[in-house]
C-alpha cells in the first residue's frame, strides 16, 4: 500500500521560516530576527566609528522614529557629552580590544557595553554598542517624572532636528565628484560636533569648457535647517553662474547681489536671524585652466588656499581678501598663478583652523607640517589632515577639498591661426580631419568638419580677426574652439521656412553633446564638446 507523503518540518510547524530553495535560508532569517528583535538596544560600527547597522531598540533609545541612517559617527547621531561619552567608549573598545562597561545617559540612562567586533585572526574590525534595558521599578514623585520627561522631550526634539538638518545638508552636498582631466580631487565634510548645530559649509566641483575645472568652498554663516537650506541656494546659484563662464571675480560679485536680494526677500525675525539668509557668507573660487596650468582664484572673506608645491614647499596663496557676501558696494579682485603639474590646492573653511586648545600660529604649523608630508594618494592625505588638527569633535563645520593639478601634454591639443578669408573655411575642416586621423578618431570626423565649417564662417562673417581654431582631446571628450577679438555673442534661434540663415547654430545643437560661448579679456570663443568612445 503507497505510504502518505511525509510533511516537511517546515510544513509541520505553522508559522515556521520556510527553507525551501529559492526563498531566504533559515539561518539567514534567524540572523535578522536576532537582530531586530533583540531586547537590548544594538548598534554596530565600523574601524573608523561609523554607523554600520541600528536595531529598532537602539532607535528608541536614541529618542529617534527610525534607525539613523549609516555612515553617520555617534557623536553626530547624539549631540552633546552623551554622543561624546559613547564615541569614546567605542573607541576604547577598538583600542584595547576589550569590553568598556558603563552607563551612558542615552535616553533612559541604561547601562551599555561597547564591545570590540573581532575576525578570525583575533584583529579588531569594529565595535557595537549594547545598551542593556532595564525596566526601572523605583517611583518616582510626579515632579521628578514631569521634570525628567520634559528633559527627554527636549533632547528628543533637538536629536531629531540635528538628524534632519544633517539629512538635508548631506543631501545638498555633492554625492561623487564629476570625473575631469585637470585635477586629482578628494573631499572631506564634517559636521559640527555638540549643542552648536549643522552648519552651512559646502564644497563643489563644476566642470568648464576647455578642460577647465572651477573648484568653489563657501560657509554660511549660522546653523541649523536656514543656513542648509542658504548654503543650497548658493550652491545652486554658483553652478549656475560658473555654467556661463563667468571670471572669478564677476561671479562672486553676482552672488553678492544675489544674497542681499535673500536677505531683502527674507524678512529677519527672532526666529530667522539676518545671519541665515546669507549675509556674512565666505566663498572661494578658483578656475584652473590643464593647458595653460593657470589657476585664477578669487575670495569673498575666505581663508585663502594653502598650495603644496611637488618639492614639498607649502604657503598660502595671497588672493586678496574680499568682504564678505551680503555687504554690497565693494570690488572683489582676482589672482592670476602659474602652478607646476602636480601642485596640491588645499581649500578649506575656518572649522580647520579653530582646534582646541591650541593657539593659531601652532595650529598652521601642525597644518603645513601636515601638507609637507609625503602622502600615496590624496585621501591619505585629507585622513591625516584631518586626523592631525582634530583631537575631538569639531566646534564648527569642516569642508576640505585637496586637488592636484594636471596638464594636457602637446599631443592632445592641436591650434591653428586662421586668415579673415571666407576660402579658408575648407583648409580648416582639413586642418581638424588631419588632426582627427592622427589621435584615431576618423568616426567623429564628419561631425567635426561641419562642427568646424560653421564656427569658422560665423567667425569671418560676425567676428574681427585673428581667428584662431584650437582642437582638445581630453576625458573622452573632443573639444573644438573658435575664437575671434569681437564681444558679440551668437544666440540660438528658430529660422522660418523661407530664412536664409539661422540654422548653422541649431545643427551645431543637434550635432554636439554640449555648446557655449566663453568671454575673454580679448573677445570670446564659441566651443563645442563631442563625447568620445572609452578607450579599450
Amino acid at each position: 500500500m503507497e505510504q502518505p507523503p511525509t510533511p516537511s518540518p517546515s510544513a509541520a510547524r505553522p508559522g515556521a521560516p520556510d527553507d525551501r530553495p529559492g526563498c531566504e535560508p533559515l539561518d539567514e532569517q534567524l540572523r535578522e530576527w536576532a537582530f531586530t528583535q533583540h531586547p537590548c538596544a544594538l548598534a554596530v560600527f565600523d574601524g573608523a566609528l561609523r554607523l554600520v547597522r541600528a536595531n529598532p531598540g537602539m532607535a528608541e533609545e536614541l529618542g529617534l522614529a527610525e534607525a539613523p541612517a549609516p555612515g553617520l559617527l555617534l557623536a553626530e547621531i547624539v549631540p552633546g557629552p552623551m554622543g561624546e561619552a559613547a564615541e569614546a567608549a567605542l573607541r576604547r573598545a577598538l583600542g584595547t580590544g576589550e569590553r568598556q562597561e558603563t552607563r551612558l545617559p542615552l535616553t533612559s540612562g541604561q547601562p551599555a557595553t561597547a564591545i570590540p567586533l573581532c575576525d578570525s585572526d583575533r584583529q579588531v574590525r569594529g565595535a557595537c554598542l549594547v545598551v542593556h534595558r532595564i525596566a526601572d521599578t523605583t517611583r518616582h514623585d510626579s515632579a521628578t517624572q514631569r521634570e525628567l520627561l520634559l528633559a527627554e522631550a527636549a533632547r528628543i526634539g533637538t536629536s531629531r532636528e540635528r538628524t534632519t538638518t544633517m539629512t538635508l545638508q548631506r543631501s545638498l552636498l555633492p554625492h561623487t565628484l564629476p570625473h575631469q582631466a585637470a585635477l586629482d580631487i578628494t573631499s572631506r565634510y564634517l559636521p559640527a560636533g555638540g549643542d552648536t548645530g549643522v552648519g552651512g559649509d559646502w564644497f563643489d566641483v563644476i566642470p568648464l569648457s576647455g578642460a577647465r575645472v572651477a573648484l568653489v568652498v563657501g560657509d554660511v554663516a549660522g546653523h541649523g535647517i536656514r543656513a542648509s537650506a542658504t548654503m543650497g541656494r548658493l550652491r545652486t546659484a554658483v553652478r549656475t553662474l560658473a555654467d556661463v563662464d563667468l571670471p572669478p571675480d564677476e561671479l562672486l560679485t553676482h552672488l553678492d547681489d544675489l544674497v542681499i536680494h535673500l536677505t531683502t526677500d527674507d524678512t529677519p525675525s527672532h526666529d530667522a536671524p539676518e545671519t541665515e539668509s546669507g549675509v556674512g557668507t565666505t566663498c572661494l573660487y578658483a578656475i584652473y585652466d590643464p593647458t595653460s596650468r593657470h589657476c585664477i582664484l578669487a575670495r569673498a572673506g575666505h581663508p585663502p588656499p594653502a598650495i603644496v608645491t611637488p618639492d614639498s614647499a607649502v604657503y598660502f596663496l595671497d588672493v586678496p581678501a574680499g568682504p564678505p557676501l551680503g555687504l554690497g558696494g565693494l570690488p572683489f579682485e582676482t589672482v592670476d598663478i602659474e602652478l607646476p603639474e602636480g601642485t596640491v590646492l588645499t581649500l578649506f573653511t575656518n572649522g580647520l583652523l579653530q582646534p582646541h586648545h591650541h593657539d593659531i600660529d601652532e595650529t598652521l604649523d601642525t597644518m603645513f607640517t601636515t601638507l609637507a608630508r609625503p602622502a600615496s594618494t590624496l585621501d591619505t592625505l585629507a585622513d591625516r589632515l584631518l586626523t592631525t588638527l582634530l583631537t575631538r569633535p569639531p566646534s564648527d563645520d569642516i569642508a576640505l577639498l585637496l586637488a592636484r593639478t594636471r596638464t594636457l601634454g602637446t599631443g592632445q591639443i592641436a591650434g591653428w591661426t586662421l586668415p579673415d578669408d571666407p576660402a579658408i573655411v575648407a583648409q580648416a575642416r582639413h586642418h581638424a580631419a588631419d588632426q582627427l586621423i592622427r589621435w584615431q578618431i576618423p568616426d567623429t570626423t564628419y561631425v567635426t568638419e561641419l562642427i568646424v565649417s560653421e564656427l569658422v564662417t560665423n567667425a569671418i562673417r560676425y567676428g574681427t580677426p585673428p581667428i584662431e581654431l584650437r582642437l582638445l582631446r581630453h576625458d573622452n571628450t573632443l573639444t573644438t574652439e573658435v575664437s575671434d577679438t569681437s564681444n558679440t555673442s551668437p544666440h540660438l534661434r528658430r529660422a522660418r521656412t523661407y530664412d536664409e540663415g539661422g540654422r548653422g547654430l541649431l545643427l551645431i545643437a543637434q550635432l554636439a553633446h554640449r555648446w557655449g560661448t566663453r568671454h575673454t579679456p580679448t573677445g570670446k570663443t564659441i566651443w563645442t564638446e563631442q563625447a568620445l568612445p572609452a578607450r579599450a
